[in-house]
């Protein structure tokens, strides 16, 4: 991952009227290199034990920047809990959000990709973004009930 590309893009947004600060761009580092969906207080966790000094406040607010710039995503799930995850060189993808654990699986589906297009070629509009999540329960487990 090129995060010099992130950075110069995290650095033109900021120019634009926010504060322009070294914890801004340790809390984008700490966002790339996560790899997966986050919670706020999971990035900032992971950053003290890893000997950051930034606040907990820095996190969040750094975090919200982000997702302006489109750098990160914010995602709500079922659970109603904010996640993150970064959109830094990713393309179009959806989740699979298992209710009886913690686990997200991404996937990429060519027709999904398709009907969104249909979509918009039937209502004549241009699609900005999209989301499609799937939520399910292990196999295992229903059967367990």
């Amino acid at each position: 991952m090129d995060k010099e590309k992130a950075h110069k893009a995290f650095l033109k947004f900021l120019k634009k009227g926010y504060r322009i600060t070294p914890q801004r761009f340790e809390v984008l580092d700490a966002a790339l290199d996560y790899g997966t969906h986050f919670k706020p207080d999971e990035l900032y966790i992971k950053m003290k034990n890893d000997g950051s000094k930034v606040s907990r406040a820095t996190v969040y607010n750094t975090l919200e920047l982000l997702v302006k710039c489109e750098l990160l995503s914010k995602r709500i799930f079922n659970t109603n809990i904010t996640m993150y995850e970064s959109n830094f060189n990713r393309g179009q993808h959806d989740h699979i959000i298992f209710e009886d654990s913690d686990e997200i699986v991404e996937f990429s589906e060519p027709q999904i990709e398709k009907l969104v297009e249909k979509i918009a070629d039937k209502y004549d509009i241009e699609i900005t973004g999209y989301t499609f999540n799937i939520y399910a329960k292990h196999k295992k487990t229903r059967r367990k009930k």
